[in-house]
Formats: structure tokens, C-alpha cells, sequence
């Protein structure tokens, strides 16, 4: 035992106060809230032993109060914190129409649209229609670097 300012004090104190310590320093350096939720519940343990809990319901508090502050408070910070997606220019063709330079076929892993003044890798909306080129289609999604169409019915530009 340690005395501070006239009490004993328990070594899990210093412990508990290292851990709140440890878990804001690595919600500091990392992106979004990861871990503050641990810090709230070693904070916690740290009180309970400052008053003397035993070791067992010092561990439970942190594991209670952990998930506690993590699933009241984690929605809420979800929601209002970067929930702003950031539109990219590439954004802009999603609902546009396109031509088919190649045929598109998810099977094979070919196909080719251009979309607004650009050539693009293309994959269908769905794995069982093939769309041959020459076709006008709709932009649905971007995957990654391929777009995502559906033909536009009656579209093919030779008929």
C-alpha cells in the first residue's frame, strides 16, 4: 500500500491511472474514436479503486462501463461526427448515361463504357446480362475503379 495525502492507497490506482492515460494517448494519435471508450471505463475503475473495491469488481466495472460508454455513445458520434460524405468528381457520372465501347460481360471480366468524356473499365448490374457495345447505358455505382451500368432500354445506338 502507498500513502497519498494521508490514505492508503492501492497500487491498481496507478494502474487503472496508467491505462486511461495509455488509451487517450492512442485515441490521440489515431483516426476516428477507436478506444476513448476504454479510457471512460478505466477512469472508472480508477475511482472504484480509490475507494477500496476489490480487484474483481474493478475489472468488471471496466468491462461494463467499457461497453456501456461504446454502445450509448458510439451511434450518436457516427451520426454526427464525419457523416459528411465528400462527393468526388467521379461522383458525378453516377445516373449519367453512357456508351458501351466493349461488351461488358462479368463472367469473362471484359467491358468498356464511356462516361462523360472518359473510358472506364465496366461491369454489369448483374452477373447473367451481358451488355454488347454500341449500348447506351445508366450509370448505377462505382466499385472501386469500374463502373456499374444497366442498359437503357432500346438503346442500342444501331438500331
Amino acid at each position: 500500500m502507498i500513502r497519498l495525502s494521508g490514505r492508503r492507497t492501492d497500487m491498481t490506482v496507478f494502474i487503472w491511472l496508467g491505462i486511461v492515460v495509455l488509451f487517450i494517448i492512442i485515441e490521440a494519435i489515431g483516426p476516428g474514436l477507436v478506444c476513448i471508450w476504454f479510457s471512460v471505463g478505466a477512469l472508472v475503475s480508477m475511482i472504484a479503486a480509490l475507494i477500496g473495491a476489490p480487484v474483481w469488481l474493478q475489472i468488471a466495472l471496466f468491462i461494463l462501463v467499457s461497453a456501456a460508454a461504446m454502445a450509448v455513445a458510439r451511434p450518436l458520434v457516427k451520426k454526427y461526427v464525419n457523416s459528411k460524405k465528400q462527393p468526388t468528381n467521379a461522383d458525378a457520372v453516377i445516373g449519367r448515361e453512357c456508351n458501351v465501347l466493349e461488351d461488358i460481360d462479368n463472367i469473362n471480366g471484359t467491358g468498356t463504357a464511356k462516361a462523360e468524356g472518359k473510358v472506364w473499365t465496366a461491369k454489369s448490374f448483374s452477373d447473367d446480362v451481358v451488355i454488347p457495345a454500341g449500348t447506351r447505358a445508366t450509370v448505377l455505382e462505382i466499385k472501386g475503379v469500374k463502373l456499374v451500368v444497366k442498359p437503357v432500354k432500346n438503346s442500342k445506338e444501331d438500331e
